[in-house]
C-alpha cells in the first residue's frame, strides 16, 4: 500500500482491502464510508482512489490519526515547524512516565503537548501533521520511537508491565531526540507521495469525519454512499481503551470516557449490528454495497459472518458473498511468541452486502 498508511493501530486492516472493493463497486467521485474508522485506511484509500470520503468513530484518536494524512505537508513544511517549536521548556508532566522515556526525551515530549494543547483550535494542518507522527511515535520496539524498548507500537503497555519488561531485559531509557524522529517518520509517510496524489488530496481530502457511534450518522444523508468498507469490534478481542491510554494521554483525551463497545456475548454483539446495519441501510444508496470484514474468533470456535448475514438481513441488506482469506502468519502473533494456529485470527471473512431498496 501507499507509504501514508503506515501508522500503527490495534486491528487495523490493510490497504488492499479496501482498494479491491472500491476499484469494483465505485467509480470515481463516489462516496465511500467507514463506521469503524479507526486509523482510516479506508478513508485514505478512497481518496488516492477519486473517492469522497467518511468515517465515524467514537474514538477521538481516530481524526488525530487520519484527517493529516488526507492533507499532508511537505517534508519541508515539517521540518521549518519542528525548528520554531521550543521543546527544552520544562512542563508539568507525569513522574511516572519516566518508565519508558529518559528524562530529556520526557521533557521534549510534555513540551511538544503543551505547545499542541496551546494551538489546538488554531493549528493547522502542520501542527496536526506533528501531532499525529508524534502519537505514532509514543512506544515502539525500536530507536525509532520515543521509548525504551516496549510491546508492539500499536498499544501501550501499563506502568507495572513496562518495569517488568524493564527488568527482565535489564534495560533503562535512553535519550531519543523528538524532533529527528518525527521528522524521520514523516519523511518515510510521505515518500510516495505523487504530484497526482496532490490533486486527490485537493479535491477530495476534505472528508466528513464524524466522531460519533457507528448505528446514528445523522449528519451523513441518506441514499449518499456507494459504498461501506469496515470492520467492527470482535467480541472484546481488543482492549482499545487500555491500549491508546498513552495515546489519550499525549492527546488530552480521557481514555476511560470513550464508549468503545466491548461486548463478550455474541448475541448482544449481534444486535448491536443490526443497529449498525439499520443505519447503513439509511445512508446506502439503491444498489450501494457493504464490504463487511470479520474474522473468526475464540480461537476458531465462533465464525462472526454466521451472525453478520441475519443482522444485516434484519435490516434488509441482501447478503452477495463471502469472501475467506487465510493467513498463514502475522507478525503480531509472532512477537507475543504465539503459534498463530493456536491463538489468534487465522481467516479475515469479508461479508458483502447489498442494499436492494
Amino acid at each position: 500500500g501507499h507509504s501514508l498508511h503506515e501508522v500503527s493501530y490495534r486491528a487495523c486492516f490493510k490497504p488492499q482491502l479496501p482498494k479491491f472493493f472500491i476499484d469494483r463497486l465505485t467509480v470515481e467521485g463516489d462516496l465511500v464510508l467507514d463506521p469503524f474508522l479507526g486509523r482510516g485506511t479506508t478513508a485514505l484509500e478512497s481518496v488516492l482512489l477519486n473517492r469522497r470520503a467518511a468515517g465515524t468513530d467514537v474514538s477521538p484518536l481516530s481524526t488525530v490519526l487520519t484527517t493529516p494524512r488526507l492533507n499532508p505537508p511537505s517534508i519541508d513544511e515539517v521540518r521549518t515547524r519542528l525548528d520554531q517549536i521550543d521543546l527544552k521548556t520544562k512542563t508539568k508532566t507525569r513522574e511516572d512516565l519516566l518508565t519508558f522515556y529518559h528524562a530529556d526525551t520526557l521533557r521534549e515530549i510534555g513540551a511538544l503537548r503543551s505547545y499542541l494543547t496551546e494551538r489546538n483550535g488554531n493549528g493547522d494542518h502542520v501542527d496536526a501533521w506533528i501531532r499525529m507522527v508524534a502519537t505514532n511515535r509514543l512506544t515502539g520496539h525500536s530507536p525509532g520511537f520515543f521509548s525504551v524498548y516496549t510491546l508492539p507500537p500499536n498499544q501501550a503497555v501499563t506502568i507495572d508491565r513496562q518495569k517488568l519488561i524493564n527488568a527482565k531485559r535489564n534495560q533503562t531509557p535512553e535519550y531519543r531526540d523528538a524532533k529527528k524522529i518525527i521528522l524521520k517518520k514523516s519523511r518515510s509517510l510521505l515518500k510516495d507521495i505523487t504530484a497526482e496524489n496532490q490533486a486527490s488530496f485537493a479535491q477530495f481530502g476534505s472528508a466528513q469525519l464524524i466522531t460519533g457511534s457507528a448505528d446514528s450518522m445523522k449528519s451523513i444523508e441518506s441514499d449518499s454512499v456507494s459504498l461501506v468498507v469496515t470492520s467492527p469490534p470482535f467480541l472484546n478481542v481488543v482492549q482499545y481503551a487500555t491500549d491508546n491510554w498513552l495515546r489519550c494521554w499525549f492527546n488530552g483525551i480521557d481514555a476511560d470516557s470513550v464508549p468503545i463497545w466491548k461486548y463478550t456475548s455474541v448475541k448482544k454483539w449481534s444486535n448491536a449490528m443490526t443497529g449498525v446495519f439499520k443505519e447503513l441501510a439509511r445512508v446506502l444508496k439503491p444498489g450501494g454495497h457493504v464490504a463487511f470484514e470479520v474474522g473468526e474468533v475464540r480461537n476458531g470456535e465462533v465464525r462472526l459472518e454466521d451472525h453478520v448475514i441475519p443482522a444485516a438481513q434484519k435490516a434488509d441488506l441482501a447478503p452477495v458473498l463471502v469472501l475467506v482469506n487465510a493467513q498463514e502468519f502475522t507478525k503480531t502473533a509472532n512477537c507475543w511468541g504465539i503459534d498463530n494456529k493456536t491463538k489468534g485470527t487465522n481467516t479475515n471473512r469479508v461479508v458483502v452486502l447489498r442494499c436492494d431498496k
